[in-house]
């Protein structure tokens, strides 16, 4: 098992390549171009907090904390 964490950018390209809405539905819900999320879809580019918040509350995305106990457990201590 790999110590390595994940970036939230990239947990984020997963929840959008695995969400039942395709990027034409995102861009129409959000209003971000999908040549735009189709580049950082693929790890080309950025986007902005703003346009991130957006993702969010498409996706009905919520972040939450690791307690110390479980984050102890993935790297194997």
């Amino acid at each position: 098992m790999s110590n390595k964490k994940t970036r939230l950018t990239d947990q984020l390209r997963q929840l959008i390549e695995a969400a039942e809405i395709s990027r034409y539905e995102l861009w129409q819900k959000t209003g971000i171009d999908q040549a735009v999320l189709s580049k950082f879809v693929n790890d080309k580019c950025g986007l902005s907090m703003e346009s991130l918040d957006k993702i969010g509350d498409v996706l009905d995305l919520q972040i939450t904390k690791r307690s110390n106990a479980t984050a102890k457990r993935r790297k194997g201590n």
